[in-house]
């Protein structure tokens, strides 16, 4: 499918500030923390193994709303990835110390894989029990 592979991962999150706001302590360390806990569960689910993408790439815009649902990319069909994005309050984030800050990535991280696997008939199951330890 994809033509260069940049690295083995399936699943690679970042952020990116759309406005102004105060210093989100542990953001880095944090997303780094679900994306391995998270990659595990789609490595596990062999999640990627019917999609028409090899990886997915999920980018939390830092602005002023909570988006409630993500915006899909289009499929790179280079690189293999399909990206993502997620709008969410930077104030919050902000003001979330480093537990409350690894749920709220950890929980939308999860809802965005539901998400994806229903929109492309992939196993989410294990997303949903997972999901289930947060209700």
């Amino acid at each position: 499918m994809a033509e260069i592979t940049m690295h083995n991962r399936k699943l690679v999150l970042g952020s990116v500030e759309l406005q102004k706001c105060r210093r989100i302590r542990y953001n880095l360390e944090v997303i780094n923390e679900v994306r391995d806990d998270v990659e595990q569960l789609v490595i596990d689910s062999e999640f990627t193994g019917s999609a028409p993408f090899e990886w997915v790439g999920i980018i939390f815009k830092h602005g002023a709303k909570n988006q409630a649902e993500p915006e899909y990319q289009k499929i790179n069909k280079r690189y293999g990835d399909l990206p993502i994005t997620l709008e969410l309050n930077a104030e919050n984030l902000a003001n979330s110390d480093r537990h409350a800050l690894k749920n709220i990535y950890l929980i939308e991280t999860l809802k965005i894989l539901i998400h994806i696997g229903t929109k492309y008939e992939l196993p989410i199951n294990i997303f949903k029990q997972r999901m289930q330890q947060y209700d």
